[in-house]
């Protein structure tokens, strides 16, 4: 199952089915895959934008000719697929044109946004290796926070076709395929959005050309579900006992494929979504990292929301007639909040 995750967690519907009646009604959902904005405080997720990947392939002859003898009467397939890219994408400002992929951004959300804005400030796009002189998509730190969970866009992950600089000739090539991933809004249905795409590229294809978009995988975003007052209550008493900060709530951008699913089957469940990727931890990449004292922080902030959770249930535990203070004193959290 966890190895499936990265592929879109197919089999895992088989077997929450499988094991339902061990399962029962859950009342609580834990994720621990989420991110951070840094390593202060506990972060919830509040939103997870959807997916849609696929292979955009343009071909335009049955082999490769000369360019010399051929450019100017045959159109190069790299042309082409910028030409029908920006059907879907503004070359110039990254905007998804297609109406099936944007959605309105809740108020409580963009709030959420701010707030964490107000806390991380230019870290919104420092967190990111730009190169010395380069700058983000705009200067507005919430439209960037808002750009980042909430609005679609393109990243041309992979392409074929391109032969290596150091073997590539005087050949116009007779096709041009990308691998495209577009990231959806969190409320987007993402089964119309990956047809909608589709569409868009595949229609009146320049000089007949074979244009061909095949979606590879689509994945529905998640909304957290109203919070309940005693998940809030945990949830702001456990970043103030083991950071000695307040809990802050936002969206991410990326993908957790199955908590859309976790959410339809169990739609009277409390989720808290959180994770320690946070500033330069690289997800993915081949220098990630775990800061460690950030992830024993929120291992007690999990226990102790837990424990609340246990204590409305009605079960025992010595952590749950803890108040705060009193949890403070029994884990030692040192002054500069190290030490657990």
């Amino acid at each position: 199952i966890n190895a499936e995750y990265m592929g879109g967690s197919r089999d895992l519907p088989y077997y929450i089915e499988h094991l339902k009646e061990r399962l029962g009604t859950p009342s609580l959902v834990i994720c621990l895959d989420s991110g951070c904005g840094n390593y202060e405080q506990l972060w919830v997720t509040t939103s997870l934008r959807g997916m849609c990947v696929g292979e955009l392939s343009v071909t335009i002859t049955s082999e490769g000719v000369h360019s010399g003898d051929a450019s100017g009467i045959i159109p190069d397939t790299f042309r082409i697929a910028r030409h029908v890219l920006s059907r879907i994408e503004d070359p110039a400002t990254g905007e998804i044109l297609v109406p099936e992929l944007k959605c309105e951004i809740p108020t409580k959300h963009i709030e959420w946004s701010q707030q964490a804005i107000d806390v991380l400030k230019d870290e919104v796009y420092t967190c990111f290796p730009f190169l010395k002189g380069a700058t983000p998509m705009g200067n507005n730190h919430l439209e960037l926070a808002l750009n980042r969970t909430w609005r679609p866009f393109l990243t041309v992950t992979g392409a074929s076709g391109l032969p290596p600089l150091s073997s590539a000739g005087n050949v116009l090539r007779p096709n041009t395929t990308f691998k495209l991933s577009i990231r959806l809004p969190p409320s987007c249905d993402n089964v119309a959005a990956a047809s909608a795409v589709k569409r868009e590229l595949e229609r009146d294809p320049p000089y007949g050309a074979e244009v061909v978009f095949r979606v590879e995988k689509s994945g529905l975003g998640w909304l957290a579900p109203e919070t309940e007052e005693w998940l809030e209550t945990a949830t702001a008493d456990a970043s103030n006992i083991f950071y000695g900060k307040p809990a802050l709530y936002g969206g991410e951008g990326g993908s957790i494929p199955f908590m859309g699913m976790l959410g339809r089957m169990f739609p009277n469940a409390q989720f808290l979504i959180t994770g320690v990727l946070g500033p330069q931890s690289n997800a993915h990449g081949p220098n990630e990292f775990l800061h460690i004292p950030f992830a024993k922080k929120l291992t007690c902030c999990v226990a102790y929301v837990l424990s609340k959770h246990g204590l409305r249930k009605g079960q025992s535990g010595s952590i749950n007639a803890m108040k705060p203070e009193e949890a403070t004193q029994h884990y030692g959290r040192e002054k500069d909040g190290t030490k657990i």
